[in-house]
């Protein structure tokens, strides 16, 4: 088996430049409010850090045969560091695990280069989206709207390797379907008991219009993934993703004032029962 000597820093930091073909380390300023606190790096699962192989560990390598496409691979073990710190002192992290490719040492970048493309891409649910009340709701009331979106999990192929993808909830916009839209904001609203309706909450709405309204939610995802059972590695900055429309019918109310007392005349004008007149 081929030695890949040296090892390979990988993280939500590689960027494709398309007129050379390449990867490089991207030094802008980082966009994600939540980024790893880690930096990784894999080594063969026998090398030492110098480039040197252990002999011992070589008669008891993780075998990495029957690949997608048939071809054997690398057994690798990851190792991490504080992120944001020049020569750390790298610790183990998990492994062994198998790469399967030609070019191993490509095949991180290869793959954050292309992560965020597939993130967008997946089926990601932004959760259903409730109103109280509903389907029918007032003019000038308070309508609370929330919704249910739920952290999710995908395991996808790239470059033929097995990647796992994970999805997390982190802000919410609120379109009324009126011309109002509200936020991103970090609440999914909430349900109300039903003798609390009407009550104004982050997320509710009030329309000065009757008619029928379409509230749509958008999620937006923060991601991570992980490649062939190593560690999870931030995807950059984040997936949107748009509920089904829950369509709200607005109604006008009419208030009118009676003179009588149905508890001393229960036929009376606008009591329960009383025929109209």
């Amino acid at each position: 088996m081929a030695k890949h000597r040296g090892f390979y820093e990988v993280g939500a930091k590689w960027k494709f430049d398309p007129v050379t073909g390449t990867f490089h380390i991207d030094t802008s300023p980082a966009r994600d409010p939540n980024p790893d606190p880690w930096q990784y790096k894999y080594l063969h699962q026998c090398e030492l850090d110098g480039g040197e192989y252990a002999t011992p560990c070589q008669g008891r390598e993780l075998t990495c045969k029957g690949g997608p496409n048939g071809e054997n691979g690398i057994p690798v073990v990851w190792y991490h560091a504080p992120a944001g710190i020049a020569n750390p002192a790298w610790t183990y992290h998990s492994g062994p695990t198998c790469f399967y490719d030609a070019e191993p040492e490509d095949l991180l970048p290869r793959i954050a280069a292309d992560i965020q493309r597939e993130f967008q891409n997946l089926p990601i649910s932004a959760g259903s989206v409730t109103a109280q009340p509903s389907p029918h709701t007032l003019r000038g009331a308070q309508t609370n709207v929330y919704a249910d979106p739920v952290e999710q999990e995908f395991d996808i192929t790239m470059f033929g390797q097995r990647v796992h993808v994970t999805a997390t909830p982190v802000q919410y916009t609120w379109n009324y379907g009126d011309g109002t839209i509200v936020g991103p904001h970090g609440s999914k609203g909430g349900a109300l008991p039903d003798e609390r309706w009407g009550e104004e909450t982050r997320t509710s709405h009030a329309y000065s219009e009757t008619g029928d309204f379409q509230i749509i939610l958008t999620t937006s995802f923060q991601g991570t993934y992980s490649v062939n059972d190593g560690p999870p590695l931030p995807i950059p900055g984040q997936g949107q993703f748009s509920s089904d429309p829950q369509t709200i019918t607005v109604w006008r109310s009419v208030t009118r004032n009676y003179a009588d007392d149905c508890n001393v005349n229960p036929q009376g004008q606008g009591c329960p029962g009383a025929g109209s007149r």
